[in-house]
């Protein structure tokens, strides 16, 4: 899926918390910039050419300059390092028009939000849009190791927040972990929004089963990597209507082995988490690793930007 870059003229670069830099991004001419909802995203070209893709953080109502907030991940593959310690105020950075695969969606009693680390950038726009538009009662847990790295902690520690934020540090702990079990019980007609590390929205959406898919929803930072693996192995995938075989090497999704060959699936997020890329699955045992199908629906669909044959399958047979 093919993306315009424009400049952006960076604006400031700041240290909001331990590792964390938020970079405020406006157009070089001054004009006003596209117009984004809460939960979008930008994808930037970071120095030496890496795409990566960052949450909008700033107020969705706010056209003169976006805002993103990026961990420094040293133990990453370059992007946020680059980024952090390379982009300088004055620069310019390619970046695409906002788009979102984690809206604000549904009418719901209210709206709970749960954030680990860094993945609370997104659900500060929502935040921001719904203390300027108003809308469903909302609630958020913030958890995360540390109050030096907590991003955003005083303003979630405003007077507008109170009784309304929830903020766990369990300094990297397992034993201290947040117990999520009693907020997610009882769905009492709310939405989730959870953005954070893999671990967690796991741990989300494993609780949440007695939910409606429709009522719960992620937003991964691992697009475009298809949660690959070391020990993931080649596969062959064919389609059950023209019968032809696509194969699938070990280091390429089935989504992208699915385009390769002429197959327009259709797709957005690439991280398993909005669902558009669902594909119905006619035979084979698949390594599911998306956070959008439940398990009554594994049996027979698969989400190929993520999931792939499971170890010991050589076939996985599509309805395409």
């Amino acid at each position: 899926m093919t993306e315009e870059f424009r400049p952006l003229r960076v604006l400031a670069v700041e240290r909001i918390a331990a590792s964390i830099f938020r970079f405020d991004l406006a157009d070089p001419a001054g004009a006003p910039l596209p117009g984004f909802t809460a939960g979008a995203h930008l994808r930037l070209q970071v120095p030496g050419g890496l795409e990566r893709r960052y949450s909008l953080c700033s107020d969705p109502g706010e056209t003169a300059q976006y805002a993103i907030a990026v961990k420094r991940e040293e133990a990453g593959q370059g992007g946020s390092r680059r980024l952090c310690d390379q982009v300088k105020p004055g620069d310019l950075l390619p970046c695409t028009a906002p788009r979102n695969d984690f809206p604000l969606e549904g009418r719901p009693v209210s709206r709970l939000f749960i954030a680990g680390g860094i993945g609370i950038t997104p659900i500060m726009a929502m935040i921001r849009h719904m203390q300027a538009e108003g809308g469903p009662p909302w609630k958020l847990c913030y958890l995360t190791r540390s109050p030096a790295e907590t991003a955003f902690l005083a303003e979630l520690q405003a007077p507008e927040c109170r009784g309304k934020v929830q903020i766990h540090h369990d300094g990297g702990d397992p034993a201290r972990a947040f117990d999520l079990w009693p907020l997610l019980e009882q769905p009492k007609g709310r939405h989730i929004h959870c953005c954070g590390p893999r671990g967690l929205m796991q741990a989300v959406r494993d609780m949440t089963g007695h939910w409606s898919a429709a009522a719960v929803h992620f937003e991964d930072f691992s697009a475009g990597t298809g949660q690959k693996r070391a020990e993931d192995a080649p596969f062959l995938a064919r389609l059950a209507r023209s019968g032809a075989e696509v194969p699938v090497p070990a280091d390429v999704t089935l989504l992208a082995a699915l385009n390769a060959a002429g197959q327009a699936v259709p797709f957005s997020c690439e991280s398993g988490t909005c669902g558009s890329c669902r594909t119905g699955l006619v035979a084979g045992e698949v390594d599911h690793r998306d956070l959008v199908l439940m398990e009554h629906e594994k049996a027979m669909a698969i989400m190929p930007c993520v999931s792939r044959a499971a170890p010991g399958c050589a076939t996985l047979v599509l309805d395409l």
